[in-house]
């Protein structure tokens, strides 16, 4: 991740009404005999391959909001995968957000369909090959360690929600419990402590964290009880979240904080009435620099 300069993940949530490609020329590979969901699939695979292009340079990641991609169906799971290979052939490590949270067998299906393969009589099916997914903890410590147990064989990583950016987290994760201290920071033990077996030579985790950037004010106690995650950073830009809050994040190092913003860099051209390709390429850099500043 250091060695690309940046700590800026690029996220996809796109929506079929709301693509570059809607507002220029048909998208190559669209024909008459094409289903809805085929012609959605392939607009939004188009999309958010040009997206990447655009903005690689100034990102480490890209993080794929997987209900952006399956409610499309069969022909949006294929979208999925076409940008994930997108990403890697630009050099990006790709992360599954899809917040999955199950126990056994569904906890092992989703880290398969996410990290690895399954074995069938019929031969391996291969998944998704994500170098990083995010998981729901809230049912426990056996809800994740399926999915570190498979990211490990894959040499992947894991990002435990902890504190989240939306305003109804504090709903539950700010909630104090009886023996002291709040549900987050339980949550932030755990991930530390399933976390410890994983910390490489760089000092960094393979079971790391999701940490709002919109509670900046909780950073330095997270970073306290997980001193060796890393935090993926949602809600900078679109949800109010600033780069410059963010520097107790990086105390293990640039590694140590992915700043993940999406509709800020895909709606940039709104704002400025660019070339949407320039725009989203001038605000990812905007943001590296800002990142770049803190580490």
């Amino acid at each position: 991740m250091e060695g690309r300069r940046s700590q800026i993940v690029l996220g996809l949530d796109p929506d079929p009404n709301a693509l570059w490609s809607t507002a220029g020329e048909p998208v190559r590979g669209i024909s008459a005999e094409s289903s809805s969901a085929e012609r959605a699939a392939i607009a939004v695979a188009d999309h958010c391959r040009t997206l990447i292009d655009a903005t690689a340079q100034a990102c480490v990641a890209t993080k794929l909001q997987l209900a952006c991609f399956e409610r499309l169906g069969a022909p949006g799971w294929s979208a999925l995968e076409a940008v994930a290979e997108h990403a890697r052939a630009q050099g990006l490590l790709v992360i599954a957000d899809g917040k999955r949270g199950d126990i056994s067998v569904s906890a092992s299906a989703y880290a398969q369909a996410l990290l690895g393969g399954t074995q069938t009589p019929f031969g391996e099916v291969a998944g998704l090959g994500a170098d990083m997914v995010t998981v729901n903890p809230l049912l426990g410590r056996d809800a994740i360690e399926p999915f570190v147990t498979a990211a490990r064989a894959a040499g992947a990583g894991v990002l435990a929600l902890v504190r989240t950016s939306n305003p109804g987290a504090a709903d539950v994760e700010d909630l104090e419990l009886a023996g002291g201290g709040s549900v987050w920071e339980r949550l932030a033990a755990i991930v530390d402590e399933l976390g410890a077996a994983g910390v490489g030579e760089a000092g960094i985790s393979d079971v790391g964290a999701v940490v709002g950037a919109t509670v900046p004010g909780h950073l330095a106690r997270a970073r306290e009880l997980m001193p060796s995650a890393t935090f993926l950073l949602p809600g900078v830009g679109a949800q109010g979240g600033r780069v410059e809050d963010l520097l107790p994040a990086f105390a293990p190092g640039r590694a140590g904080g992915l700043v993940t913003a999406s509709r800020s860099i895909a709606n940039a051209h709104l704002a400025t009435g660019e070339d949407p390709a320039h725009a989203a390429r001038a605000e990812a850099e905007r943001l590296r620099e800002a990142a770049w500043a803190l580490g």
